[in-house]
């Protein structure tokens, strides 16, 4: 059944930033497809927790570092957009899956860096491609980096790479995008309250405070600020906004 409702595919939207997403933007009055790697119980809470709000939400499988298998994916996701939603288009996408790596320069392993590449840029790259087609004309695309692309750490230096990659696809994006009225931008969170790469902001103590003691705003982000963030992007009043970088940090090591 047509809804008329708008639709966000959110990759990584199990867990951490990506379900965050979801939800906000369910409360925006806005439905999503969300993809998974491996936690279909954690994606299908999500849909139960959308749902139970009213909203609409599916979850696919999607190794977005993989993407031999984008191809199915599509159709996988046009099958879903026509069955839900009765349509064969959606509005918004969120490039947010992705994994972190903690290693020193000298110690980074090939397969790591690959590994940091599949998932954070060539799978970006190439899903992307492969949706662009299927996206409204007008629609809006975000794509996560972090703080760490303009704060340099140690142990960071694979990641952040990476991350400095997307955001210099995301400019030639929106300027290649720009005659469809497709906004692209990057939201890039600082120091954030989640499991991701294992939890060390969340739960060490001492690291958690000393990034508070760095931050404009007297703490350290929590997964609340980066959805609101992204669902203001999407279902606000910006579409006069891309090809830019919006970090989300508090103002961490300004």
């Amino acid at each position: 059944m047509a809804t008329g409702k708008k639709i966000a595919v959110i990759t990584g939207g199990s867990r951490g930033l990506g379900r965050n997403t979801a939800l906000h933007l369910a409360g925006s009055g806005i439905d999503s497809i969300i993809t998974y790697h491996s936690r279909e119980d954690a994606a299908r809470a999500v849909v139960a927790e959308i749902e139970a709000a009213g909203g609409r939400a599916v979850a696919l499988r999607l190794d977005t570092g993989a993407p031999a298998g984008f191809a199915a994916f599509a159709e996988a996701l046009r099958a879903a957009l026509r069955q839900t939603w009765d349509r064969e288009d959606f509005d918004f996408l969120v490039n947010n899956a992705g994994m972190g790596l903690y290693n020193r320069f000298a110690d980074v392993t090939e397969a790591e860096f690959d590994a940091l590449l599949n998932v954070h840029l060539k799978g970006v790259f190439f899903l992307t491609q492969r949706l662009v087609p299927m996206l409204v004309d007008g629609g809006r695309i975000v794509n996560l980096s972090s703080g760490l692309s303009r704060m340099t750490l140690p142990g960071y230096i694979a990641y952040a790479t990476m991350k400095g990659a997307v955001e210099v696809m995301s400019r030639y994006l929106a300027l290649e995008l720009g005659p469809r009225r497709i906004a692209v931008n990057v939201v890039a969170p600082g120091a954030i309250e989640t499991d991701f790469g294992g939890g060390r902001v969340r739960d060490d103590t001492g690291l958690n405070r000393m990034i508070a003691a760095q931050t404009a705003m007297g703490r350290v982000g929590l997964p609340d600020d980066v959805g609101g963030a992204i669902t203001s992007l999407l279902a606000g009043e910006t579409g006069w906004i891309t090809g830019q970088r919006i970090e989300v940090s508090g103002g961490q090591a300004l």
